[in-house]
C-alpha cells in the first residue's frame, strides 16, 4: 500500500508523463503507459512485488524509450526521479526495472531481476499483443513509414540489439519478430495465463490477413 507522500510523487509523475507523450502517435503513447500501469498493479495483486516501484517504474518506462527518442541515450525518467527527491536506493533499482522491460531482439536475453521488473515487463509486452497490440503495431509501423506487408522480404530473428533497432522490415514482420514470441517469454504465471487469449486473437488476425493478401476470402 502506498503512503500520501508516495501519492503525492505518483500524481506529479503521471502529469509530467501526460505531457511529455501528449502528443505521441506511434502507438507508445500516454494510454500505452495508462494501460501498462493498471495492468502490472492488476498483476501485482496475484504475485505481489512493491506497489509504489511498480507504478513509478510503469510510469517511467518509456520515457527514454530509443523509439521515442530517435535511438539518442537520454536521462529523462532518471533525472525526475532526482528532482521529485526520490531515495538514490529507490533511484537506482527504478532505473534498472525501466532498463529492463524493454524487448530487444529474439536473441537476445531480457531477464527481469526482481517481482516488480518481471511484473512491468509482464505488463508491457500483454500491451504488444492481441488486439491493442496489433493496433499499435500498425500505428508504429505508419508512424515510420513502413509498408504493411512485402512478401519478399522475410522477417529476421535478431541476435542483438543494434540489429533489432535498425529493422526497417514491413509490419506483419515484426510480428514474427516480436510478437508471436512474447507469451513465451513472460514472467508470472498471471500474465501468462491472461496472455493466451490475445496470443490466439493475433494467430487468427495473421490467418485471415493472408487470406485477404492472396484473395482467397
Amino acid at each position: 500500500m502506498v503512503n500520501m507522500s508516495e501519492i503525492q510523487v505518483l500524481s506529479k509523475t503521471e502529469n509530467y508523463v501526460k505531457n511529455w507523450f501528449a502528443n505521441e502517435g506511434s502507438g507508445h503513447d500516454w494510454w500505452h503507459i495508462h494501460r501498462v500501469r493498471n495492468m502490472a498493479l492488476k498483476i501485482a495483486d496475484a504475485e505481489g512485488g512493491n506497489l509504489f516501484t511498480i507504478e513509478m517504474t510503469a510510469l517511467l518506462h518509456d520515457i527514454d524509450d530509443w523509439k521515442i527518442n530517435g535511438n539518442k541515450k537520454t536521462l529523462k525518467a532518471e533525472t525526475w526521479l532526482r528532482k521529485i527527491k526520490t531515495d538514490e536506493y529507490e533511484v537506482q533499482k527504478m532505473i534498472e526495472i525501466i532498463d529492463q522491460v524493454s524487448f530487444k531482439g529474439a536473441g537476445v536475453a531480457t531477464n527481469a531481476t526482481s517481482i516488480e521488473a518481471k511484473i512491468v515487463q509482464d505488463a508491457d509486452r500483454l500491451d504488444a499483443i492481441g488486439a491493442i497490440g496489433i493496433a499499435r503495431t500498425f500505428a508504429y509501423g505508419g508512424n515510420k513509414g513502413r509498408p504493411i506487408y512485402l512478401p519478399e522480404i522475410k522477417p529476421e530473428l535478431h541476435n542483438d540489439f543494434d540489429s533489432y533497432k535498425k529493422g526497417t522490415a514491413p509490419t506483419i514482420n515484426h510480428f514474427y519478430e516480436k510478437l508471436l514470441l512474447l507469451k513465451s517469454r513472460l514472467n508470472t504465471p498471471t500474465a501468462i495465463e491472461m496472455a493466451k487469449k490475445r496470443h490466439i486473437f493475433m494467430e487468427q488476425f495473421l490467418e485471415q490477413f493472408f487470406m485477404e493478401w492472396d484473395s482467397k476470402t
